[in-house]
């Protein structure tokens, strides 16, 4: 496979392998980062890739993959969570910047606290804007259990901020 080829047929999955790496890392850099080296990878195994039926799905299995490794390496390393996800008011003061943030911040650390498939599922339809389907080829849960993982997560974080 050539590079023109190669570009014809991933580069179309772009957008959406952005979204999946983006809702799991939340993250531009990291998210940028992990596609780099997917496409590397991908472009290593080029020759082997024709044999791929479905390659949208194997992209997203692969970028999944990666995050995953990459969450648990920064993990072990630091300890660390991902940053959260800036929201701008419409109208904004410091004090309603701040406000913000500090919301922000407050879901985000009830989120981290949810189970870690709930946890995917939601940042990648809230914050990642995946479609159901994305969702499903992106983590191989069926359609059912991916509606079920987010209801039972916007249940539970309803029910955490109706506590507090």
């Amino acid at each position: 496979m050539d590079a023109k080829e190669f570009k014809h047929r991933y580069y179309p999955f772009h957008p959406k392998l952005y979204r999946v790496a983006y809702a799991l890392l939340n993250r531009a850099e990291d998210a940028e980062d992990i596609l780099q080296e997917t496409y590397c990878k991908l472009w290593l195994k080029r020759d082997e890739l024709t044999a791929i039926r479905q390659p949208e799905a194997f992209c997203m299995t692969l970028v999944k993959n990666l995050c995953l490794d990459f969450l648990r390496a920064s993990a072990r390393r630091k300890g660390c969570e991902p940053e959260a996800v800036p929201v701008i008011p419409v109208e904004v003061t410091p004090e309603s910047e701040l406000e913000s943030k500090e919301q922000l911040a407050h879901i985000e650390s009830l989120i981290d606290r949810l189970p870690e498939k709930q946890r995917v599922v939601l940042r990648m339809r809230g914050f990642g804007d995946c479609s159901l389907e994305e969702i499903e080829t992106a983590t191989g849960e069926s359609a059912v259990n991916v509606r079920v993982l987010l209801s039972r997560a916007r249940k539970t974080l309803k029910e955490m901020l109706r506590k507090q």
